[in-house]
């Protein structure tokens, strides 16, 4: 054999090597679960793309429920998907206490390393429940946050309210934030509805209030503000990429590219993404595919 060939054999390894190093190491796809709402199948998406430009190869299954999709994880057949503080606390860990939003989030952290689960870092997008008002009619009255608001009712001003069933009589809900703010609506100004009619009727002007979600996308395409919760009474419900333990050991660059894209996450940018699928009617790939090179991400 001459020396050509170990040259070429050499440098064939050399590459091998490079090829090792630079790319992930598991051979098993990594499982990205999303929950059958907007918001979650766009983080599904968006994870999916991102993690598939880093070399890894991925299977997305969105479009499951939340109890579902949380027991497949714990059962190893989803790896990772993005969660809610407030969601792992009240509804998997039946813990109902006040919690500020850093305690909401150690408190998951902690009692899901238990279960072999990771929470990574929380995004600035809090999905939380949220009082909303057309913009041009709470800045004619000047009210900025919920303490404003019963400023005004005591002031003698009446408003119309619109909220699902769930939240007017849930023990959270209605009844225990009037108490909290000293506020209170007549039965008469109370319109209950389906959640998702509760936008149309305060953009159609048929209410002067409603329950929302903070990162709807009707929210900014609509032209809502959302009232300040300045006593902190709703629960946090901060984004965050939640990981079987296995999964990040055998893949420990996972959890820099999923902090890195929570960084970028607020509620004014998912409330916006949110709104280019629901209102602009862009397909989940275009609109994940163009915030992760925007965001400098891909």
């Amino acid at each position: 054999m001459n020396n050509s060939y170990f040259a070429r054999a050499t440098a064939l390894i050399c590459v091998l090597l490079a090829t090792f190093w630079i790319f992930p190491s598991s051979a098993a796809p990594i499982v990205v679960g999303g929950k059958n709402f907007t918001e979650q199948q766009l983080m599904a998406e968006m994870t999916t793309q991102l993690l598939e430009a880093k070399g890894f190869t991925v299977t997305k299954k969105d479009g499951m429920g939340s109890v579902v999709l949380r027991q497949a994880q714990e059962n190893g057949q989803v790896d990772l998907y993005w969660e809610y503080t407030g969601t792992s606390l009240i509804t998997y860990n039946k813990i109902t206490d006040r919690l500020s939003p850093d305690e909401a989030y150690q408190k998951v952290k902690a009692l899901d390393a238990a279960k072999g689960i990771v929470w990574l870092n929380p995004s600035k997008a809090n999905n939380t429940y949220a009082f909303a008002m057309n913009r041009d009619a709470a800045k004619q009255l000047g009210i900025v946050t919920v303490s404003d608001l019963a400023k005004a009712i005591h002031g003698g001003k009446a408003f119309t309210f619109a909220c699902n069933s769930e939240f007017y009589a849930r023990p959270d809900g209605l009844h225990p934030l009037e108490k909290a703010y000293g506020f209170e609506f007549s039965r008469d100004q109370i319109k209950r509805m389906d959640t998702g009619l509760t936008y149309q009727a305060l953009k159609d002007r048929q209410v002067d209030i409603a329950l929302v979600f903070a990162t709807d996308g009707r929210v900014p395409a609509f032209n809502f503000v959302l009232l300040k919760d300045d006593k902190g009474f709703f629960l946090s419900y901060a984004l965050t990429p939640v990981i079987r333990k296995a999964v990040l050991d055998a893949n420990p660059t996972l959890g820099p590219i999923l902090n890195a894209l929570s960084a970028k996450l607020d509620e004014t940018t998912m409330a916006r993404l949110n709104a280019s699928v629901d209102v602009s009617k862009k397909s989940f790939s275009d609109v994940a595919r163009s915030f992760l090179k925007q965001a400098g991400l891909i």
